[in-house]
């Protein structure tokens, strides 16, 4: 089965576009709209994560969709977690937008 110590967190979780009962696990307010998973990654690792991405599954409530996973160390309840990397994806995103004139 999965690693122990492991948690699994998909885009479906922190994407501001889905509903709870499509998979969201934080608050809209603190959601991203279409998180991609190299963003996943790249948050969960400045976070200290160790991430490792398998970018093959399709979340179980949309199998149709193949949208890949992150793995990540398991350091506290996972609505925290996903909730850490989605705040850390905004301001990642924040730096790379130019400002508008």
């Amino acid at each position: 089965m999965k690693d122990k110590g492991k948690l699994v967190i998909w885009p479906a979780y922190i994407d501001q576009t889905k509903s709870r009962s499509s998979g969201r696990i934080i608050s809209r307010k603190n959601a991203i709209k279409e998180p991609h998973l190299n963003e996943i990654k790249e948050a969960a690792r400045q976070l200290g994560l160790n991430p490792e991405v398998e970018p093959e599954k399709a979340y179980p409530k949309s199998w149709w969709e193949v949208s890949g996973r992150v793995l990540v160390d398991d350091k506290g309840p996972k609505s925290v977690i996903a909730k850490q990397i989605s705040l850390s994806i905004k301001k990642m995103r924040g730096q790379e937008t130019p400002a508008r004139a």
